[in-house]
């Protein structure tokens, strides 16, 4: 099976999807982060769909190149939740089970806060519960270091210099071996691309860290190794959660989740919706 692009306009935004499994599969929608696209589930997908589930994969504002409004109010967290809703929406669901890595995540955490009758279930991958994540930053000496260069990303006009400097040297620097960076590399470097994928940092307030709890099924899934996110908001983020909650640590994986573990995620993935899906959802077949 193949997978199918497409677009979904929502408003005067034309977003880039891409589709694949069955179309009577059970509607999973992944969630990228920064700074990829929807080619971050490249080998998630084949592993998903195997077991009859359908993907829906929007590369999100920003990234895709008919959905860059110019400024950063239009990347409040409020928007990129719409834009979630409206893509659900356009593929005839009510609801669908959620999957977001990095921003992603953070996205998905919102959604499912603030809309669980749209979210099925929610599986977050890196980024914990966003009140988790906004404490550590606040209280913990150690994601506050992992967390420095979020100061540099949210300064226009430096960050863009830095990241795409010398053949995007420190871009290139952030991704693991095993991601396709020249593509994200390439795509980034589009006119106003990157500008848009920074302004999701430059439109971040305090309410990110304020989120309310999660009453959806949830499993969270984070690295050890991660240089981003550290032990302290990882452990704490099942505090947010008012639901049935699975806390999956990885061991010696980066940051790169679904790039360096793709078996181990999926494996994740269908666990949390095969309890929801009975008798529809395979599983994940050995590789």
């Amino acid at each position: 099976m193949t997978a199918t692009a497409t677009t979904v306009t929502v408003d005067d935004l034309v977003f880039d999807v891409s589709v694949d499994g069955p179309d009577n599969g059970v509607p999973v929608v992944l969630l990228h982060g920064f700074p990829q696209t929807s080619a971050c589930w490249d080998r998630v997908v084949p592993r998903l769909t195997a077991a009859g589930v359908r993907t829906i994969a929007p590369d999100q504002r920003g990234y895709s190149p008919g959905a860059r409004p110019i400024g950063t109010d239009a990347y409040r967290s409020s928007h990129l939740v719409d834009d979630v809703l409206a893509i659900i929406e356009a593929f005839d669901l009510e609801s669908a089970h959620v999957v977001g890595h990095d921003w992603g995540a953070a996205v998905a955490w919102q959604l499912a806060a603030t809309h669980p009758e749209q979210v099925r279930s929610l599986t977050a991958v890196s980024i914990p519960h966003t009140a988790a994540f906004g404490w550590a930053i606040r209280e913990d000496a150690d994601q506050q270091q992992r967390s420095s260069y979020i100061g540099l990303l949210r300064q226009e006009g430096k960050a863009e210099q830095l990241l795409l400097e010398n053949d995007a040297q420190r871009l290139r620097a952030m991704f693991s071996d095993d991601s396709p960076d020249d593509r994200y590399v390439k795509h980034l470097a589009e006119p106003g691309a990157l500008t848009a994928a920074l302004e999701w940092y430059r439109a971040m307030t305090s309410e990110f860290g304020r989120l309310g709890p999660v009453k959806v099924p949830t499993t969270y899934v984070w690295s050890n190794q991660d240089s981003a996110v550290g032990r302290a908001g990882a452990e704490r983020c099942g505090e947010f959660v008012d639901a049935e909650y699975k806390f999956v640590e990885l061991d010696g994986v980066s940051h790169w989740v679904p790039e360096e573990a793709p078996d181990r995620l999926a494996t994740e993935i269908l666990a949390r919706i095969r309890d929801l899906s009975v008798g529809s959802v395979r599983p994940c077949p050995e590789t």
